[in-house]
């Protein structure tokens, strides 16, 4: 199978589909590029496919923040216009505009 087109930007904010956490995306991988042992540590009932985009988000939710390696099938794009807390924001991205972070020149590709 061809891996598909990617839905999500960096710099986008996006929340999970089935879990209560959200962050923004700082890289994207074409297609899964985790290990098998992550990949089968999912419940299979929820497992996603390996042939589609898998993103990087600075993530958080209600308790912490933390980095998570997140399928396109279980990301929505975010609608609160919110920023996202997550202490290494400022790390990859500059400014926060229109929903959506700017990265850092010294990060762009």
């Amino acid at each position: 199978m061809e891996p598909r087109q990617a839905k999500f930007k960096i710099g986008q904010v996006v929340r999970h589909r089935l879990f209560p956490f959200r962050g923004v995306i700082f890289d994207v991988d074409p297609q899964f590029a985790n290990t098998e042992e992550w990949w089968e540590s999912i419940p299979e009932d929820v497992r996603p496919h390996k042939d589609q985009p898998f993103y990087h988000l600075l993530a958080e939710n209600a308790q912490t923040t933390y980095v998570a390696y997140v399928s396109q099938q279980n990301l929505l794009a975010d609608e609160t216009g919110e920023p996202v807390q997550h202490p290494e924001v400022t790390s990859y991205f500059g400014e926060f505009r229109g929903g959506e972070y700017v990265m850092r020149p010294s990060y762009a590709n």
